[in-house]
């Protein structure tokens, strides 16, 4: 077979192993040929391509983003998008695809299945909210990223006897946010799935400080207080109809100064949680991904996903990783409140 390889979406840690392990295994063992579409859906959609084979994939493993560019294309938005790509693949002699990505770009996968093209997905986003799957690759390395961030600026905020925010990505998940907050020992963690008290927060941090220790809070970027709104960077949406987000840190920071009188700072983590070398788990996992998914497209079965079920790498309907997102669970978020304050 002659199989598509793409990546699509905000760029991962280990998006790079996923390619090399399809290569590898897919050429050594089952003998198909690659071919790697450039910038995510914007590849196929231009026939902007790359030859894909051993050579091209070796030292790859430790390197983060992808060597195959990225993009936030969205062929549903484009007129006869998703029509084009079908007779793009089929132009160029693409018998199939792998689609390595996060919702978004699982969701234009899906679709294409629905049109008859032979899709294989990838879970990848470091926000870990794609369902039906335990973990996404990138989601461990952006943790361990948060949280050496957590650890630098607990000696900060106790050298200052000040208040410092950390602010964490995760638009409608607080993943990444309840993982580093617990392994960073947060005074507090915020994350979008509950709509946190702006009392409560002061009386954590007012409740910390009597103990001689300054607060860390740890919020995700879509975080909302109660009775409030999403604090937003701009109204400008991307091709798949997402606002920029941005701000609840800082704007949190200026509330428990006016309310506790303690200074307050914020750390706005960014895509710096996405970017660089992945960690151990990440590359063994994604690896794992990416021989599962060339295995599952050379017995053609089509419109699946590769996921992490336990320790078992299992096949899943692709829908099924999209249909709805993966949410921190009430019961873990209780967890993690005997900590705060």
């Amino acid at each position: 077979m002659r199989i598509g390889v793409l990546t699509g979406g905000g760029d991962c840690p280990g998006l790079n192993a996923v390619i090399r392990a399809v290569v590898r295994k897919g050429v050594k063992e089952y003998g198909h040929e690659f071919i790697g579409f450039r910038d995510g859906w914007r590849g196929p959609l231009e026939g902007l391509t790359m030859p894909l084979d051993i050579p091209a994939t070796r030292g790859i493993l430790p390197r983060g983003g992808t060597i195959l560019g990225s993009s936030r294309t969205n062929p549903s938005k484009i007129e006869n998008g998703l029509e084009r790509i079908k007779e793009n693949l089929a132009n160029a002699g693409i018998d199939a695809l792998i689609a390595i990505g996060g919702e978004d770009t699982l969701g234009v996968a899906t679709k294409l299945d629905a049109l008859g093209v032979k899709v294989i997905g990838v879970p990848k986003t470091i926000d870990n909210d794609l369902n039906n799957t335990d973990y996404t690759f990138g989601f461990d390395t952006a943790v361990n990223v948060a949280m050496e961030a957590i650890d630098r600026l607990h000696t900060t905020a106790e050298s200052h006897h000040r208040a410092l925010i950390v602010e964490v990505m995760g638009r409608h998940a607080g993943w990444i946010a309840l993982h580093s907050g617990l392994a960073g020992g947060a005074a507090c963690i915020l994350i979008p799935e509950q709509a946190f008290s702006v009392e409560k927060v002061c009386e954590w941090v007012e409740s910390r400080f009597k103990t001689n220790y300054s607060p860390i809070i740890v919020i995700a970027e879509g975080a909302i207080p109660q009775a409030g709104d999403m604090v937003t960077k701009d109204q400008s949406l991307d091709s798949f109809g997402h606002v920029r987000l941005s701000g609840i840190g800082e704007w949190l920071a200026q509330e428990i100064e006016a309310r506790t009188g303690k200074e307050a700072r914020t750390s706005v983590l960014g895509h710096i949680q996405r970017g660089g070398t992945p960690s151990a788990f990440d590359r063994v996992l994604a690896t794992r991904f990416g021989l599962h998914a060339i295995t599952a497209a050379h017995e053609g079965d089509w419109g699946k996903m590769v996921a992490l079920h336990g320790t078992d790498i299992v096949r899943v309907p692709l829908i099924s990783a999209t249909g709805q997102l993966k949410t921190v669970d009430p019961a873990r978020y209780k967890e993690a409140e005997i900590f705060f304050g």
